[in-house]
């Protein structure tokens, strides 16, 4: 769909809206009713932009969603060639997820979109992004001579993203970073060590 400029602005301020309400303490079922009381849109409105109704609605906010998780470990992540580039990502990182707390934005818009067509590819494309950029961090890393070749730059990445998500959760349940800040020290020194 072509937009104006106005009409761009628009869409993008009722995808913020609907993902800050997903992000709330308690967003239970969202519903377009939800979303269009905390947009201050009316139905009109939101059929012009996400004609589809709730699920393209839904998927446009986890690919807005997504895109934050990424966005907000920057410019760390894109430039992992230093001892102390690691140390300001998990920095980064753990400033991050201690401000939201309990409440992950991407996990709790999963709880709701888990359903909708298409979100768990937005999902699988966001996690392969994050595994990348840290695989290419490795990968400077052990071109640097600061990291060992024998480690598969790739795997380690994976296990990375794999912890982090699993710190998240345990977050998610007990309000407490303490796991996720040993996964990442543990990971970080793995690698300082090889």
């Amino acid at each position: 769909m072509k937009l104006t400029p106005k009409g761009q602005a628009t869409r993008q301020r009722i995808i913020e809206g609907a993902a800050e309400y997903l992000r709330s303490n308690d967003p239970g079922s969202v519903t377009l009713d939800d979303v269009r009381a905390v947009t201050h849109t009316s139905k009109g409105q939101l059929f012009h932009y996400f004609p589809d109704g709730k699920e393209e609605l839904l998927l446009a906010v986890a690919r807005h969603e997504a895109d934050r998780v990424l966005t907000d470990q920057e410019p760390h992540l894109s430039a992992l060639d230093t001892w102390e580039s690691w140390s300001a990502w998990r920095g980064t990182l753990l400033a991050r997820y201690r401000a939201q707390g309990r409440y992950c934005p991407l996990g709790a818009l999963m709880d709701q979109v888990s359903s909708t067509p298409g979100a768990a590819s937005v999902v699988s494309e966001l996690l392969g992004q994050w595994q990348g950029r840290v695989s290419t961090g490795v990968v400077t890393m052990q071109g640097n001579g600061l990291v060992s070749t024998d480690l598969d730059a790739d795997r380690i990445a994976g296990a990375f993203v794999a912890g982090i998500q699993g710190g998240v959760q345990v977050l998610r349940a007990t309000g407490s970073t303490d796991q996720l800040e040993a996964l990442l020290d543990l990971m970080i020194d793995y690698l300082r060590r090889s």
